[in-house]
C-alpha cells in the first residue's frame, strides 16, 4: 500500500492527532507509514517595487541566517528600449557592485507568429572574470508601444556568507521581446570572492526601470 496521505477524506497533514497518538513524518499507523506532506521552506524576507527607479538594492537581510536566497523579479519593464535586465552583489564592506563573476548565459526563443525558434549560447552575455554587471535577460521592450512586454523569473544565491567558497549562482526567466517573441533564459555562474555577500543590486542596462517587483526569500536548509 502507498503512504497514508487522508484519513476518511482529511488531510494527515491538517491534523495534529489521531486517536491521541501525535503524527510525525516516519510514523507508523496499522503498519501503513505516515509521510507528511513539506511544508513551504520558502520565508519572505522584503521587496521591492520600481516606478521609474534606476536600480534596486537589498542591503540588508542576506546573511548567515540561510544557505540559500531566491529572488523572484516579477514583470520587470524597463523605460527605455533594447535593454537588458541585470544584477551586481558587493562583499562585506565592500561597495560599487563590482565583484569578479564568471557565467554562463543561454537561451530558447520563439516568435508569436511561429516563424522562427532557436536555441543557443549567447557569448556576448556571459563574463570571464569579469566585474560588470551580469545580464539575466536579452534586450526588452520598452514603454514605446510595448507596454506589455516584461520580464520574470528566479535568481538564486547560494551560500552567499561563506568565507571559504566562491558563491554560486543560477537564473531562469522568460521574458517577452518586441518582435514579439518568447525568450526563456538560463544564467548560472560564480562570484569569484571568498569574502562574505551581503548586498545585491537589480537595474536595467541603460535608463530605469519602469516598473516591476522583486521578492527576496530564504530557503530553509532542512
Amino acid at each position: 500500500m502507498p503512504d497514508i496521505s487522508t484519513i476518511n477524506g482529511i488531510d494527515i497533514t491538517t491534523l495534529a492527532s489521531f486517536g491521541g497518538v501525535a503524527f510525525a513524518d516516519g510514523q507508523t499507523l496499522d503498519g501503513q507509514n505516515v509521510a507528511l506532506a513539506p511544508s513551504d521552506t520558502h520565508t519572505f524576507i522584503s521587496s521591492q517595487t520600481a516606478s521609474s527607479s534606476s536600480s534596486l538594492s537589498f542591503t540588508s537581510g542576506i546573511d548567515s541566517t540561510y544557505d540559500v536566497y531566491e529572488f523572484h523579479f516579477i514583470n520587470m519593464h524597463p523605460a527605455t528600449n533594447s535593454v537588458l535586465f541585470e544584477f551586481q552583489v558587493n562583499a562585506v564592506g565592500q561597495t560599487g557592485f563590482n565583484e569578479t563573476i564568471t557565467s554562463t548565459f543561454f537561451r530558447a526563443y520563439h516568435l508569436e507568429n511561429g516563424g522562427s525558434a532557436g536555441l543557443g549560447y549567447r557569448t556576448s552575455y556571459d563574463q570571464a572574470q569579469g566585474t560588470g554587471y551580469q545580464e539575466l535577460t536579452e534586450n526588452l521592450a520598452g514603454s514605446t508601444g510595448f507596454d506589455d512586454s516584461s520580464a520574470s523569473g528566479v535568481l538564486t544565491l547560494y551560500a552567499p556568507s561563506s568565507t571559504t567558497y566562491a558563491k554560486h549562482f543560477t537564473s531562469r526567466g522568460n521574458w517577452m521581446a518586441a518582435s514579439p517573441v518568447t525568450v526563456d533564459t538560463f544564467v548560472s555562474g560564480y562570484i569569484n570572492t571568498t569574502s562574505a555577500i551581503d548586498e545585491i543590486d537589480f537595474k536595467m542596462s541603460s535608463g530605469n526601470i519602469d516598473a516591476g517587483e522583486i521578492r527576496m526569500y530564504g530557503v530553509a536548509t532542512s
